[in-house]
């Protein structure tokens, strides 16, 4: 791979590994085990497989590989490991380097899933965590310590679209020795400047705009060579959280376009925003390039573009947002994001009621917010099927 190619050519051409027969497409390798030539030549192997060999599909895959080489060309990271889902690939980063004893400071906003790694699962084994306002610089100066060996983050907070200041926050982290992971969904492939501005590993759940069309479930986790094959491999080895080589096909075609939907969605994000803005049926419409973002300057200077969803709080409340949701007619109600479909969810009531009502309010939660995800329709129709929809709530 060329040094020298730009993005879209990394997302069709990085990380193709061709048989003997010279397809054009990536070839998928559906086996578990792999054949050896000799006892001796499986015991090499063993004791220390190369660049391009394989053991076991819990370990590798050349399709799976194909599929890591790639995500780790566009992202600028030295490695990757792919997982079975999103949340595989969270928990993974975060449980393969921690033990009982060690300190974690998380931003507050957060996926409710990954709320519950950090809140149930970590302080089950006795990992000791702290959880901040992400946008109060302040509070993660006051949180972490000298002995704080990871820090967790959303870079753009799921459903309220914080933006979390990754340079300042990775700052202060590298100072006291700590590793910055940072969940990177909502900030997407393309528009990703994480490692630049200095998170260790990046964590991205492919389910979403990287497969970008509903089918699989996948995650991918990125960072150095040495956190990769060191800490994070043995770990996914050994507790199974591998990805099916079908899925990495999949995601590997998923990838070719990447960049062509995300770019067409954001487009689109970003004129309903500015649509909708002010509209006499809603309290906020919140998308991190409107110029009322409260962390506008941080998202435009983190980000070429705005991302592909935005949040739409209803004036009316919970019995508001459900009118309005029932009378979308292209726009689908659904829990995933990132997909070529138009895709709308209730976080109250969906991705977040495990919450409580406090934890909701101090999150911005509230009942009348919903997390609309833009596809990749026709702009001129979503604003239509918004604007009739905003009129039945």
């Amino acid at each position: 791979m060329s040094k020298s190619w730009k993005r879209r050519t990394k997302l069709v051409h990085s990380g193709i590994r061709r048989s003997q027969y010279g397809e054009v497409a990536e070839p998928i390798f559906l086996t578990q085990g792999f054949v050896y030539d000799s006892a001796e030549a499986a015991a090499e192997r063993f004791e220390a497989a190369g660049e391009d060999e394989f053991i076991y599909a819990r370990y590798g895959n050349p399709t799976v590989r194909m599929f890591e080489e790639r995500i780790a060309a566009l992202e600028g990271a030295e490695d990757a490991f792919a997982t079975a889902s999103g949340m595989a690939a969270v928990n993974a980063s975060l449980t393969s380097m921690l033990k009982a004893g060690d300190h974690v400071v998380s931003s507050r906003a957060l996926f409710g899933s990954c709320l519950y790694i950090l809140e149930e699962v970590l302080t089950r084994y006795g990992v000791e965590v702290s959880f901040v306002d992400g946008t109060d610089l302040d509070q993660w100066k006051a949180a972490i310590r000298p002995d704080t060996k990871a820090v967790f983050l959303e870079t753009i907070s799921n459903p309220t679209l914080e933006v979390i200041d990754l340079k300042a926050v990775s700052e202060l982290a590298h100072a006291a020795g700590a590793v910055v992971i940072v969940d990177n969904v909502f900030a997407t492939p393309v528009f990703s400047r994480a490692i630049e501005l200095g998170a260790d590993v990046v964590v991205y759940s492919a389910t979403k705009h990287i497969d970008g069309q509903g089918r699989v479930l996948g995650g991918v986790v990125l960072g150095s060579k040495e956190y990769i094959r060191k800490t994070l491999e043995p770990y996914l080895k050994h507790t199974g959280g591998a990805m099916s080589p079908f899925t990495a096909w999949l995601l590997l075609k998923g990838l070719e376009t990447l960049d062509l939907r995300v770019r067409a969605q954001t487009a689109s994000a970003l004129a309903l925003a500015e649509t909708f803005e002010g509209h006499g049926k809603l309290a906020n419409v919140i998308f991190p390039h409107l110029a009322s973002h409260s962390n506008y300057d941080i998202a435009k200077a983190q980000m070429e573009a705005g991302g592909t969803v935005l949040s739409l709080d209803l004036a009316g409340g919970r019995e508001a947002a459900f009118r309005f949701l029932n009378a979308l007619e292209i726009v689908t109600i659904s829990n995933n994001l990132g997909d070529a479909k138009s895709i709308i969810t209730h976080p109250a009531t969906t991705t977040h009621q495990r919450l409580s009502q406090e934890q909701r309010d101090a999150l911005g939660i509230g009942d009348g917010l919903v997390r609309l995800s833009v596809g990749i329709e026709d702009t001129e129709d979503l604003i239509a099927d918004i604007a009739q929809a905003l009129e039945a709530a």
